[in-house]
């Protein structure tokens, strides 16, 4: 993608990783909160001094602020009015929505990939790190928002449409009371669900979107329209992407334990717990090749990965290893320990 003007004037703008520039755009809005704390300040003055990348993505957050100013119009005034309001009120939403937009259609983004934070965070709800946060919808559907998830609702005279931007959602949808009633859907980049009175899972998982029902039945239609979609009924769950759906699997009432904080483990195997784990927390988990197959079952808590770590290197003798980073949080690594369980040893633990 061609450097736009804005980014040849920028000091110092050499190639930096989508990581670095994701961080950048979060101090943006951080920084642009009701009241910014000191140590937030301090905090992010560091992230700066801490590697010359970090500075060269900071001055083309400013090099971008600066261009939107003239493009931005009458906008303008809106926009820094905004940035003044507390984070999460609608009038900042649709200012930073305005900003993004600016950004986009003047050539600054950064590309496709490294644009996508600003949907998450401009969205209608979302959670954080660690979060369940649980919604009523106007026609008295409940939806609860897993760890690190987003979504933006619209309803209007024909349907009622929930698009799922990030992450993973509950929903126990309620009958409409307009006349005629109007479908409830669930739009991801790889098609739509249609509740047919319903209570089920939606999960973006990158290449596929996954669906589980609980109760009632959902129409999976992939997006290219030419494949026809499945009727996935209770008890089952499927994996669609843009020209297919997958041949539906078993969904275990396990699978949403989530909402009550818990991950559920019937027989896990270690690296896709660990990789389980990580989605509620900020710390980056992995383990060794090694102890990879180790299976675990029980309940385990997902907001205290320290003594989730803890019973797994008591109880299937292994060992963390930990780094701690200036501000992506640990990075925990867990390895055999001395006398290291066979690979099909189960952890339980209630």
């Amino acid at each position: 993608m061609a450097a736009s003007p804005w980014y040849r004037t920028t000091r110092d703008a050499g190639a930096l990783s989508p990581a670095v520039a994701q961080r950048a755009l979060e101090w943006l809005v951080e920084l642009q909160g009701d009241a910014v704390a000191p140590e937030t300040v301090r905090e992010w003055a560091s992230w700066r001094a801490a590697h010359p990348d970090h500075e060269r993505a900071w001055l083309r957050i400013e090099s971008v602020q600066g261009t939107l100013q003239p493009l931005a119009g009458a906008a303008g005034a809106a926009i820094a009015q905004a940035a003044l309001a507390a984070p999460a009120c609608a009038q900042r939403r649709r200012a930073l929505k305005a900003m993004s937009v600016l950004a986009i259609t003047s050539g600054a983004a950064w590309g496709v990939g490294q644009v996508t934070p600003w949907r998450e965070w401009t969205a209608d709800h979302r959670s954080a790190v660690g979060e369940r946060r649980r919604l009523t919808l106007p026609d008295g559907t409940r939806v609860v928002l897993n760890t690190d998830s987003a979504i933006d609702v619209r309803y209007d005279a024909l349907q009622r449409r929930v698009a799922l931007i990030a992450g993973e959602i509950l929903i126990a949808t309620a009958p409409d009371t307009a006349a005629p009633a109007r479908p409830f859907l669930v739009e991801t980049p790889h098609g739509t669900a249609r509740a047919l009175g319903t209570e089920y899972t939606v999960r973006l998982l990158g290449a596929s979107t996954e669906v589980s029902v609980f109760q009632g039945a959902v129409q999976i239609q992939p997006r290219n329209g030419a494949n026809p979609g499945l009727t996935l009924q209770a008890g089952l769950r499927a994996h669609y992407w843009a020209r297919g759906v997958d041949q539906p699997a078993a969904a275990e009432e396990n699978q949403i334990a989530w909402k009550d904080g818990f991950i559920v483990a019937r027989g896990m195997r270690l690296d896709d717990f660990i990789a389980e784990l990580g989605r509620y927390c900020r710390d980056t988990l992995s383990c060794d090749a090694a102890i990879s197959g180790l299976r675990l079952s029980g309940s385990f808590p997902v907001n205290d990965v320290d003594k989730v770590l803890a019973a797994l290197s008591a109880t299937l003798n292994i060992r963390v290893q930990a780094e701690t980073r200036l501000w992506r949080g640990r990075r925990l690594h867990l390895i055999a320990g001395p006398e290291a369980a066979r690979p099909s040893a189960l952890l339980q633990k209630s």
